[in-house]
């Protein structure tokens, strides 16, 4: 349990504001106003970059510098091939799933607004293939929006390119669990402006510059974070992002370990993080009482602070996961006291970080 409610009903109307916009990978900086106008009101300035990134600084003078990063953007399609016919083919931008895709709504975005569309799939007594029904796959899904003929689609403004996204919105299921697409991770941006509000409102005056820190285009690789580490140049940094929960059906927790919803933030062993970083951070958790869960990677952790670790000659990054059901899909659950608790145990540790610390094994 979180030791309290930290969440409010006005962060709880931004979470669902931010979540319900739309933020595609390459088209994040409508979400970053919305999170930057938020996160005003508890920083000293902006730094933003190029492509979109957007950090929030408190104590922007200080040398020694700690960032706390969640990432902004969220999977999504580009339209590919228009056919003769007016049916549209896509690709991927991110791990976008095709198996979710048929009978979806989209918005496909032009410079004249959403366009809506479907995609559109056979009736199953039609869709039988040489020996067993035809399962949805990248070249078989594609989208309708009730043009005629190619001419049509572009005349509604549609051409190859144009980014497509879900229009899912926020929902809260049984009174304590958050469902959404792109909670991967605008849950991430949430409760790093969750920390920063909460450091504003306890007055609590940190040793070292903050930079709270919103990147682009992780879906992709890491991108932003990769540009904005360069920028920052920061000595530690704490990374947040989602990890599975590997309790729903067909998750094999031989490979994938066993975490879950509603038993708090998971804590990451992998050779990106620093292990002096995430001792503290463990330490902090014991102290406060924050439960928490472990997880291992293998060669990476495949999130962002693969990016902040190997930048710079090297960054002492750990990352704090929010476990999260059904991920990449448009029904992506958490549980509101893990995403409390991962807020709180950010805030705590970085109570815990002194100025000039270097985290080095040789000290």
């Amino acid at each position: 349990m979180a030791n309290k409610k930290i969440i409010t009903d006005k962060s709880l109307d931004f979470f669902e504001k931010y979540l319900n916009n739309a933020a595609p990978t390459g088209y994040e900086w409508e979400g970053q106003k919305l999170w930057m106008n938020y996160l005003k009101p508890y920083v000293d300035t902006f730094i933003t970059d190029t492509y979109g990134t957007a950090v929030g600084v408190i104590n922007p003078d200080a040398k020694y510098k700690v960032v706390i990063e969640g990432h902004s953007d969220e999977i999504s399609w580009y339209v590919n091939y228009i056919t003769d016919n007016g049916l549209i083919y896509v690709i991927r931008n991110g791990g976008s799933d095709h198996q979710i895709a048929t009978s979806k709504w989209v918005n496909i975005h032009t410079k004249n607004g959403i366009v809506k569309g479907v995609f559109g799939w056979p009736a199953i007594h039609t869709r039988k293939g040489e020996k067993e029904e035809l399962a949805p796959k990248l070249d078989n899904i594609c989208i309708d929006i009730g043009a005629k003929d190619k001419a049509e689609v572009e005349k509604m403004g549609v051409h190859v390119g144009c980014v497509i996204t879900y229009p899912d919105t926020f929902h809260v299921l049984n009174g304590d669990k958050f469902v959404c697409r792109a909670i991967d991770n605008r849950a991430g941006g949430f409760m790093i402006a969750e920390v920063a509000r909460l450091l504003h409102e306890n007055k609590v005056k940190l040793p070292f510059g903050l930079y709270i820190t919103n990147s682009v285009q992780e879906e992709i690789g890491l991108r932003g974070a990769e540009m904005i580490t360069q920028t920052i140049k920061p000595n530690v940094a704490i990374i947040t992002d989602v990890c599975h929960d590997t309790t729903t059906p067909m998750i094999e927790k031989k490979t994938q370990g066993h975490t879950e919803i509603g038993l708090g933030p998971v804590i990451s062993y992998a050779p990106a993080v620093q292990n002096k970083l995430r001792e503290r951070i463990i330490e902090t958790a014991e102290a406060k009482k924050i439960p928490f869960q472990r997880m291992a990677a293998s060669r990476s952790t495949g999130t962002d602070t693969d990016a902040f670790a190997y930048s710079n000659g090297g960054v002492a990054s750990a990352l704090i996961s929010l476990p999260l059901r059904y991920m990449h899909t448009t029904v992506e659950m958490v549980h509101r006291e893990d995403v409390e608790n991962v807020i709180q145990l950010i805030y705590e540790t970085l109570l815990n970080i002194k100025e000039g610390e270097t985290f080095s094994y040789f000290d």
